[in-house]
């Protein structure tokens, strides 16, 4: 019976340490070489509803592959919208953010070079340069 019990130990605290091990070697942002940073955040205050969330991430390069998987690894609410506008380091960028269907100020349109977007259905797409035709 002491035999079983030890076992089942072994076996429950085996199973543990993969389950930990596990999730602490799953990729994430900080793993990106692009070296993101958020500038800036804004979230409405809706908590019965969809939740959006809209992100100004500034970047060292332009690095189309790790620009769609960081905006996957941004949260993101079932029925809500996350969007995450993308500008280089060394351009100018908003370091803060409106509601709206466009959310930064005019003078950074020309210096965004991606949006992110994840809506409520969870489908998810990047526009490249989305203010080019604008200007």
């Amino acid at each position: 019976m002491k035999k079983n019990k030890l076992y089942i130990l072994i076996l429950s605290l085996a199973a543990i340490a993969g389950m930990v091990w596990s999730v602490l070697k799953e990729p994430g942002i900080n793993e990106l070489k692009s070296n993101f940073k958020e500038v800036a955040f804004i979230r409405n205050e809706q908590n019965t509803g969809p939740v959006i969330r809209i992100y100004s991430v500034i970047m060292d390069s332009e690095n189309r592959s790790e620009i769609e998987l960081y905006g996957n690894y941004m949260p993101h609410t079932k029925y809500g919208t996350t969007r995450v506008y993308f500008f280089l380091k060394d351009k100018p960028y908003p370091e803060s953010l409106n509601f709206g269907d466009i959310n930064i100020k005019e003078e950074f349109k020309k210096t965004c070079i991606a949006i992110y977007e994840k809506n409520g259905m969870s489908q998810s797409a990047v526009r490249w340069y989305p203010f080019k035709n604008e200007q």
